[in-house]
């Protein structure tokens, strides 16, 4: 499948580092014009975004502080066109999710920056290398973004 679907789902283990960054970068280039969301296997809605995570999407000027955490079990809708797993343990989840669906299902391996180790700067430059990795996946699977007369 090729092409913008009209619903995509990221998901990872806890949906509070690389699926909501891989949710705000599919948001920030495509917009309204596909349904985009994230979860985690654990998702607690009471819980918060990583807070490095807030930081290296600010960059972008892309903000995420509104973001609250949600399982597979909190989603509002499950029917996606696509389902992108970042980690292999929400691609288990993802499988059972789209049984009798016609739902494509892909596993994008994405490590954990949240396991870096280091300085502040060390922990940036981890989260920095995940969120970009991320952007160029979405643009490479689902087309250049288009802007207006663009």
């Amino acid at each position: 499948m090729s092409g913008l679907p009209d619903a995509v789902l990221f998901a990872c283990n806890y949906n509070r580092v690389r699926s909501p960054m891989a949710e705000a970068l599919f948001r920030h280039f495509y917009g309204a014009r596909a349904f985009v969301d994230s979860c985690g296997l654990k998702g607690d809605p009471a819980g918060e975004v990583d807070p490095f995570v807030a930081v290296v999407m600010d960059e972008m000027g892309l903000d995420v502080g509104d973001h609250r955490p949600k399982s597979f079990g909190h989603l509002e809708d499950d029917s996606f066109d696509v389902v992108i797993s970042l980690t292999p343990e929400a691609q288990h989840r993802a499988v059972e999710l789209a049984r009798h669906r016609a739902t494509d299902i892909e596993y994008w391996p994405t490590h954990d920056p949240s396991l870096a180790i280091g300085s502040r700067d060390a922990m940036l430059a981890a989260y920095r290398e995940v969120r970009d990795a991320l952007a160029n996946a979405i643009r490479q699977r689902f087309g250049a973004p288009s802007t207006f007369g663009g």
